[in-house]
């Protein structure tokens, strides 16, 4: 094996990627553009204790234009494997090898149902550490690895990958059940990844509550109950295990932690939520994971945005996003069944705006509402009174969302204000404001809509 691809040069990617070519000329690196960007102008760099190293390998966004690899090893997040798959395809042979550096538990199977050969070296990693900025690497306590083939065997491939690791100074263990090891840590992982994301703190915090000792019993209790039913069973004293190894590194915050902070995508779909997922094929039971998922999801991704969303925000103590299912569960009392009844020659269903006014708690100086198109095209500012009993937000139409064309998927309408008060088609924010707003309607209005409309 002597032309290595690393793909990805993050906590786990770029540490490792480092420790490989900085005795290694033919070690390269597939990235992302930004980080090629700063690789490219700084080069690669893991900051330890023990010192600083930086490398300048060959890197490129475009797999291409880097030496035909002999060995990949994939050090991206579990939820870009498909994509990086797409992108390293045109570049591999029936001589590649690809190592696994993931997360979770199902990306060699993956991988395999898409190359239709043996190709793949199961691996897992055991480091902290965190993304400082693009090309630089923060690298805290660890830095080993295991990997093993997924059959068990001794093979010549695994033998020269553990050389090349151990060449590089990086203690690299071979695992004769390398699907254990995974699972063994994916036990880890279920447990403090989420947990510490929850309490907003280190893994201290979970191992010093003695309520949490049950808490994480039950978690790996789940974890090992699909385990087993999938044919790779765990030890019973599982949770003693997962508890014994995180006191060394109790002071730590974890990688979901750290990619919450930083604002990006975490894992939890591949860890805790795949648990779930299996759990149900199974019939197996899984309610602590399945809790753990949810939570995670509703604290770490963003509010949606897109035309199918309303959100109301400016002047409020907390913004509300709500789609179209979320206005038909809105009390019935703000909702009008027929919007041709107080608006004749108009067809749909609709909500009244005083209705979604209550939901957040405006602020005491409110006085204007701002009604923005979602293509920031349009926009209409009535009073709050005015807009509290003129308006009317279409949402449905003969129990539809209503189509682009008929002002879609959510429209503005004042009836007893007249059209040309306030019509928004494409309805997307609703700005709360203390003072006028944006207004795009024609200076021309019927008299009852005359300012301060």
């Amino acid at each position: 094996m002597k032309q290595i691809m690393m793909v990805g040069a993050g906590s786990v990617g770029g540490y490792f990627g480092v420790q490989l070519a900085k005795a290694n000329p033919d070690v390269s690196f597939l990235l992302r553009p930004r980080t090629l960007a700063a690789v490219k102008q700084h080069g690669l760099t893991v900051r330890s204790a023990g010192g600083t190293v930086t490398v300048r390998p060959a890197a490129a966004s475009d797999p291409r234009d880097l030496p035909k690899p002999d060995l990949v090893i994939l050090g991206v997040k579990a939820y870009d494997l498909d994509e990086v798959m797409d992108q390293i395809e045109p570049v591999i042979d029936d001589r590649t090898v690809l190592l696994t550096l993931q997360n979770g538990i199902d990306t060699e199977d993956r991988i395999h149902a898409r190359l239709k050969r043996d190709c793949v070296v199961g691996g897992v990693a055991f480091i902290y550490s965190k993304i400082a900025e693009p090309g630089v690497i923060d690298h805290y306590k660890k830095g080993a690895i295991a990997i093993g083939e997924l059959m068990g065997h001794e093979s010549e491939r695994l033998l020269q990958i553990r050389d090349l690791f151990a060449a590089a100074g990086v203690p690299c263990q071979l695992s004769k059940d390398i699907r254990r090891s995974k699972w063994e840590k994916m036990c880890w992982n279920c447990v403090f990844n989420p947990i510490t994301v929850l309490i907003d703190d280190k893994v201290a915090q979970a191992l010093d509550h003695p309520e949490m000792t049950g808490v994480i019993r039950q978690i790996v209790g789940e974890v090992a109950a699909v385990s087993a039913a999938l044919k790779v069973p765990l030890p019973p004293d599982m949770a003693d295990r997962v508890v014994k190894w995180t006191q060394e590194i109790r002071d730590i915050h974890t990688s979901m932690y750290d990619d919450w902070k930083a604002g990006r995508r975490t894992e939890i779909r591949n860890l805790n939520g795949y648990i779930v997922d299996q759990g149900r094929m199974l019939g197996i039971p899984t309610p602590v994971n399945e809790a753990l998922t949810a939570m995670i999801k509703t604290v770490t991704e963003k509010a949606r945005n897109g035309p199918e969303i309303i959100r109301i925000d400016g002047a409020v103590v907390q913004a509300v996003s709500l789609e179209r299912s979320a206005l038909r569960q809105l009390p019935t009392e703000h909702q009008v069944e027929d919007v041709g009844a107080v608006m004749p020659g108009m067809r749909g269903r609709a909500i009244r705006v005083n209705g979604l006014l209550e939901l957040p708690a405006l602020s005491l100086d409110a006085d204007h509402v701002t009604f923005h198109a979602f293509d920031g095209k349009y926009a209409a500012t009535l009073t709050l009174p005015q807009a509290r009993e003129h308006g009317l937000v279409l949402y449905e139409l003969d129990g539809e969302p209503i189509p682009e064309s008929k002002g879609g998927p959510f429209r503005l309408v004042t009836p007893g204000l007249g059209d040309l008060c306030a019509n928004v088609k494409g309805l997307g924010r609703i700005e709360v404001r203390a003072g006028k707003g944006r207004d795009t309607r024609p200076s021309e209005r019927p008299p009852q809509c005359a300012p301060p409309c």
